[in-house]
């Protein structure tokens, strides 16, 4: 069976026009740092302060700038900063944890937008033929390493043609099975 790329995707947030523009300033554009592994995506020099009721954590901010203002964080993360953060799919915000967010220019108090992701595999549809997959489909996916392989379950696959084929996990799931950098999936 082909192998899929495991990324470990750390603690970041994803920012709105308008929660930018009040965390950095008015037309404030966010500024590349470096490219991510998906397509158009990329990591940004600007941070923001997540404050949350036991403590704050500082967390790179992702671009481009989309509809909703989204943190994702890790179970260890959340507990940390003292937030009850459900486990979703990105995007699903609806009903999640809130917190405040502090940028060098203003601060807000969002009501929701804090999750878990879900573990997921991006795919293009023609990998996703190949592997046999479809948009949605839940799957397992066994990670190898020298000492802590395991088999992933509950990865939902993610097809899209703006997608670059990998499995993303967060920096719990990644602690848990050796950092390992490919998967297989099983059925």
């Amino acid at each position: 069976m082909a192998k899929i790329l495991v990324e470990t995707s750390a603690r970041h947030i994803h920012l709105s026009q308008e929660h930018v523009d009040i965390l950095f300033g008015a037309g404030h554009e966010l500024t590349k740092k470096k490219d991510l592994s998906q397509p158009g995506q990329f990591a940004c020099v600007e941070k923001v302060t997540v404050v949350g009721p036991k403590k704050e954590m500082a967390m790179s901010v992702l671009g481009p700038c989309r509809k909703a203002t989204q943190i994702e964080l890790a179970l260890t993360d959340a507990r940390s900063i003292g937030l009850t953060a459900p486990i979703r799919e990105s995007g699903d915000l609806a009903g999640s944890a809130g917190c405040k967010l502090v940028g060098p220019c203003g601060e807000i108090e969002i009501s929701e937008g804090v999750i878990i992701a879900k573990r997921h595999i991006h795919m293009t549809p023609d990998d996703a033929t190949s592997f046999g997959v479809s948009n949605g489909e839940i799957v397992k996916v066994k990670v190898t390493s020298d000492e802590r392989s395991l088999i992933f379950d509950d990865v939902v696959i993610r097809v899209s043609a703006s997608y670059a084929t990998a499995m993303h996990i967060d920096t719990d799931e990644s602690n848990a099975c050796g950092g390992a950098t490919s998967g297989e999936i099983v059925k």
